[in-house]
């Protein structure tokens, strides 16, 4: 093998499943020691093409070279022998063993009892050359998120991985732990070590990537360097026209205050308590966005405002109107609209027609229902309207829900819950999962909520998001509301270190 020899090559993989082209002729190089990111919104065709490399599926046509050679990857057991990884973006842990036996799981050799002799030292030595700082004694479930994505990445380099992929590492990190995974990373490919780095976050590729690959409809459209390109050249190249990544935010006269949240404490779905004496304030004409990591007491928050989850001390108020405790028709009678954080879960019955998702609410209230009956012809006015004006893309007015792309999903979402004018918009994580272009017209929406004098709280784990959307920003850490800050006093820093729970940046 010669110095030029690509330490990977995908050449003209081809992958189809039935109705769908999901790779279609995609060729891709990965040099020893190359930081290589994978840019593509969702349905790019990113992960069937490292299933492929990683040997969950094979390709119709082409072929995986590993060091200039056929790889004969089949299976990830063989992917592993061949000094290839993966990290998923859900890791692949077993919370009740310690991080040695994590590690020691499935090496050669071990039989039914695990053998971690030796493990522990080697942990601490690549922990030590690495930058991943982890107690090899320690159980997995005491880790916090960015601490198990360390165990995830030794596992890698205990078995000697030569290329490693990385899918959405950064989705669930504070931002001084993105530093930190980047240090490491760059580390790992000073030592030769090839990484594919899998993401949807723009300004990471810029910071982090030697090259960058795009893919769109099971394409390659275009491959550059950060040096050569933009944010918005990158977004034109995954979408295939102009994106405006930052919405325009005119001016609005703040108004009074529409949703009150006061000393507020929700318990957990396993009994602890999850949200402690929250206190926060919306007004008209604004957006308040809350940043926090998951799994920090958002979701029970928002559950427990909207009605959906049982309060045990303090009070919701909308527009002066105490509505702590009561169902959610009370609740959303009282002016509140929620755009939940589980789509599919809690947005979309998925078996329901898209006409049916869209009345899901009022179908019982005039004009679409009289004595008990409903008017048909009212309802597919009304739906033929909404899917129009908010731009959902369906076949038809009687598609399943569920066969709809997760962007028009949300979209759908967003028109029921808007039809009815607002004055209180709860939307969490209003952009997970959806596509660069969808989200861009996601956040145009929320915008012009705030324009037409709706109080708006946004609750997303994406910083870049909430740094983009919000007029005030709250910060939430360990089920606490650390800090409430206005858009212009915020920075990156300061909020990175609130959300790693630092009071005194308060």
């Amino acid at each position: 093998m010669d110095d030029m020899t690509p330490l990977l090559e995908l050449a003209g993989i081809t992958k189809r499943f039935p109705g769908v082209l999901a790779n279609d002729d995609v060729h891709l190089e990965v040099a020893p020691g190359e930081i290589h990111a994978l840019l593509g919104e969702n349905g790019a065709g990113k992960s069937t093409l490292m299933n492929i490399l990683y040997g969950l599926y094979r390709p119709d046509e082409g072929e995986v070279r590993l060091n200039g050679e056929p790889s004969g990857i089949e299976s990830p057991a063989d992917a592993i022998e061949a000094g290839v990884g993966m990290i998923h973006q859900h890791f692949m842990l077993v919370p009740t063993l310690t991080v040695a036996e994590n590690v020691a799981l499935g090496l050669a050799g071990n039989g039914v009892l695990l053998d971690t002799s030796g493990v522990a030292e080697r942990v601490g030595e690549l922990s030590s050359r690495y930058g991943l700082s982890v107690d090899p004694e320690a159980y997995v479930w005491q880790l916090a998120v960015g601490e198990r994505q360390r165990v995830e990445i030794i596992k890698a380099l205990y078995r000697d991985c030569r290329l490693l992929v990385l899918d959405e590492p950064t989705a669930v990190l504070t931002p001084i732990e993105v530093e930190e995974l980047f240090v490491t990373l760059r580390t790992m490919a000073t030592d030769g070590v090839g990484l594919i780095f899998i993401t949807h976050k723009l300004g990471e590729v810029l910071a982090l990537a030697d090259r960058i690959t795009v893919m769109r409809d099971g394409r390659v459209t275009g491959e550059t360097v950060p040096s050569a390109t933009s944010k918005g050249e990158l977004a034109n190249m995954m979408v295939g026209r102009p994106v405006q990544l930052a919405p325009d935010r005119p001016m609005v006269e703040v108004g009074a205050v529409r949703l009150a949240i006061d000393g507020l404490r929700v318990d957990g779905d396993r009994g602890t308590e999850a949200v402690k004496e929250c206190g926060l304030e919306v007004r008209a004409g604004e957006i308040v966005g809350i940043a926090g990591v998951s799994g920090n007491g958002q979701r029970e928050l928002a559950e427990a405002v909207v009605g959906l989850r049982s309060v045990t001390a303090g009070r919701v108020a909308i527009d002066g109107v105490d509505v702590t405790g009561m169902h959610p028709s009370r609740v959303r009678a009282a002016g509140l609209a929620y755009v939940p954080e589980e789509r599919m879960r809690d947005g979309v019955v998925a078996e329901f027609s898209v006409a049916e998702n869209l009345i899901l609410v009022d179908h019982n209230r005039p004009p679409f229902c009289r004595r008990g009956l409903l008017r048909l012809g009212a309802i597919a006015d009304h739906c033929r309207d909404l899917v129009e004006r908010f731009m959902v893309k369906t076949p038809t007015l009687d598609t399943p829900a569920g066969n709809l792309s997760g962007g028009n999903i949300q979209k759908l979402i967003l028109a029921r819950e808007l039809s009815s004018e607002p004055g209180v918009l709860l939307a969490s994580q209003p952009t997970r999962g959806v596509d660069i272009g969808a989200a861009e017209y996601i956040h145009r929406r929320l915008i012009e909520e705030r324009g037409r004098g709706a109080a708006v709280l946004v609750i997303s784990e994406d910083l870049d998001e909430v740094l983009a959307l919000s007029d005030r920003i709250a910060v939430m850490s360990e089920g606490r509301i650390l800090a409430v800050m206005d858009r212009d006093e915020a920075t990156i820093q300061r909020i990175g270190l609130l959300m790693a729970g630092s009071e005194a940046v308060a």
